[in-house]
């Protein structure tokens, strides 16, 4: 017969350059993935893909042991994105080639949330060498190291937020219905790769227009030169609000469902939050606002609660108080705080209730209708409460009348602590 060449299709060729990488690979990582136990349980399908990843994993340096805790842990189609994001360094060899302490870096890792580390585990990437750089050049300019860690303590919260939404939007966008451990591989790996320096810019441009803002917002008078330091305490306008029933919710909606409920809130409370009103978090079904001017704040809580009915949520109450308060760490603490939050406990669902200083200093600016005298847990005499709407458009219907003295002393009356369900919303506006 003559010595006519045999053909092989593109495929057969590929198939068979993959069988010879797989050889190559499995001669150089020498272990028996087998016998190990790292393939047990799976069908051919899944076994053929975890095999293939585990030499792809093991020639690009993973240990055994790693590959162990990986499977038993249910995390090795998430290992090349680690690998991707480069755990290379100890806090012992970031100290050598930066100055600053290991116990240090070991603290601010901790500050931000995530798991202590021993001084020779390696846990840190290059972002962390360059981040340990900066954090020194912050303590020789005079900054305090508990400042630091505040501040990291700080960053740490947002951040957690930021990195958990990044990781749902990943699963959004890339994972594919019947995807095995090495298509997700594969594919985390090569988006972490292309898009986790893309995020660098983003973060960096929020956090300067967050930084200008509050220059802007920042009052440095001569009061504060005097003392070196900003006022402790501020006059300051609170607003609590949150969705009503979101609690039970858990009891008739898949956790997914309540997620998008609790996002849509934060979105609609971040649409509402224009200068001078300011949101300051959101947790689940609440979200918290400051102003240091009343009516736009006033106005912002009626806004949110239109806005919620508009979306079909559940119904948002909204409760207001003013008084001192001072931030600290991004958030504000203080009696008028406590208030805030006690004022919306008893509003009934779909009002925005403020105390009699609010409604003083905004009165004119909406239609108030007085709601009763409340005893609120910390506060020693009942609080007189008001309802806030929007003022009426010529012919739109008349408002609720203000109520009589009599429903004031039958509201003062009522207990400190309001039971759950019907009777916690008697005697709220």
């Amino acid at each position: 017969m003559g010595g006519r060449p045999v053909r092989r299709s593109a495929r057969e060729g590929g198939d068979a350059s993959r069988s010879h990488a797989r050889v190559a690979l499995r001669e150089d990582c020498g272990v028996d993935f087998d016998a190990a136990g790292l393939l047990d349980g799976l069908s051919s399908e899944e076994r053929a893909a975890r095999l293939d990843l585990l030499e792809r994993l093991a020639a690009d340096g993973v240990s055994l042991e790693e590959l162990r805790a990986a499977v038993a842990e249910d995390r090795l189609a998430l290992l090349p994105v680690e690998r991707v994001l480069g755990a290379r360094y100890t806090a012992t060899e970031i100290e050598q080639l930066t100055g600053l302490e290991a116990a240090l870096i070991i603290h601010v890792r901790r500050a931000l949330g995530l798991p202590e580390p021993g001084p020779e585990d390696r846990v840190f990437g290059e972002e962390d060498v360059a981040a340990a750089r900066a954090i020194k050049l912050v303590l020789d300019s005079g900054i305090s190291e508990v400042s630091v860690i505040e501040l990291t303590r700080v960053l740490g919260e947002g951040m957690a937020r930021f990195a958990g939404t990044i990781a749902g939007t990943f699963a959004d966008t890339f994972l594919h219905p019947g995807d095995s451990e090495r298509d997700v591989a594969l594919r985390y790996a090569a988006m972490a790769k292309q898009l986790t320096p893309a995020t660098t810019p983003i973060v960096a441009s929020a956090l300067a227009a967050h930084v200008r803002e509050s220059a802007r917002r920042g009052i440095i008078g001569r009061a504060e030169r005097e003392r070196g330091h900003l006022s402790v305490e501020e006059e300051t306008v609170v607003c609590f609000a949150d969705l009503v029933g979101f609690t039970s919710l858990g009891g008739h909606l898949a956790a997914e469902e309540l997620g998008t409920v609790a996002t849509r809130l934060a979105e609609l409370a971040a649409d509402v939050a224009s200068p001078p009103v300011r949101l300051v978090k959101t947790i689940g079904d609440a979200a918290m606002f400051v102003s240091h001017e009343l009516s736009p704040i006033v106005d912002a809580a009626l806004e949110l609660v239109d806005a919620v009915e508009a979306a079909d949520l559940p119904t948002l109450r909204a409760g207001l108080a003013i008084g001192p308060a001072f931030s600290r760490g991004g958030d504000w603490y203080g009696n008028t705080v406590n208030l805030a939050s006690h004022v919306t406990g008893v509003a009934r669902p779909g009002s925005v209730l403020a105390t009699q200083e609010v409604r003083d200093g905004a009165g004119e600016h909406f239609a108030w209708s007085f709601a009763g005298r409340f005893r609120l847990k910390g506060v020693a005499e009942p609080v007189a409460l008001h309802r806030a709407r929007r003022l009426p458009e010529p012919g739109d219907p008349p408002t609720e009348p203000a109520q009589s003295p009599a429903g004031r002393g039958r509201r003062s009356s009522e207990p400190t602590r309001p039971r759950a369900g019907r009777s916690r919303r008697r005697g709220s506006s």
